[in-house]
């Protein structure tokens, strides 16, 4: 089970601007763009993703955030844990994260945090998983909409032959990402 700190746009008060720093990563399948406050990680994804403009347009909607290039305590460790991660020496990620959308999704993205390192499972499971057995492609919608790539691993998730699907950081990266965790938990066991 991932350990992580999850809060909520719905605890910040309506007179406080949200402020979030923006840091470009390199990572051995692409650059990233991280948007984090001084309390959590907000946005993590690959800048050649699929509808990156629009993801943003409505990330800026969604979150009212004065978006400043620059670093903070979060990002600092998003890059040391990212750094791990792609070592192959860690399997979960602490870095507090904040999470977006409706509760739906939310809970959406609380059910990918459960997925373990290294194991895939289908829509099907997932949406079953939340007790929401008919919501199959609400919950492959919601995915697709997850603001934090790697971090949320909606990577594992998989069509219902174990067909992949559905990634918007693209296949090959998606494979890439579970072969990484394939290889790095037979390691472990």
């Amino acid at each position: 089970m991932q350990t992580h700190t999850n809060l909520s746009l719905d605890n910040l008060s309506s007179e406080r601007s949200l402020q979030l720093s923006s840091l470009r990563l390199q990572t051995p399948i692409g650059e990233m763009l991280a948007m984090a406050s001084e309390d959590a990680l907000y946005y993590l994804d690959f800048c050649e993703r699929k509808n990156l403009e629009s993801q943003q347009a409505n990330f800026q909607k969604q979150t009212k955030a004065q978006i400043q290039p620059g670093t903070n305590k979060i990002l600092s460790k998003l890059q040391q844990e990212l750094s791990a991660y792609f070592e192959g020496s860690l399997e979960k990620f602490e870095t507090p994260l904040a999470l977006i959308g409706t509760e739906f999704q939310k809970q959406v993205l609380k059910s990918l945090q459960e997925i373990p390192y290294g194991q895939k499972i289908t829509y099907k499971d997932q949406a079953s998983s939340m007790n929401r057995p008919r919501a199959v492609r609400a919950v492959a919608k919601a995915n697709g909409q997850n603001h934090l790539a790697i971090i949320i691993p909606c990577h594992r998730v998989v069509g219902s032959q174990g067909s992949l699907t559905g990634y918007s950081g693209g296949l090959e990266r998606k494979r890439w990402l579970l072969n990484l965790e394939a290889n790095q938990h037979e390691t472990h066991q």
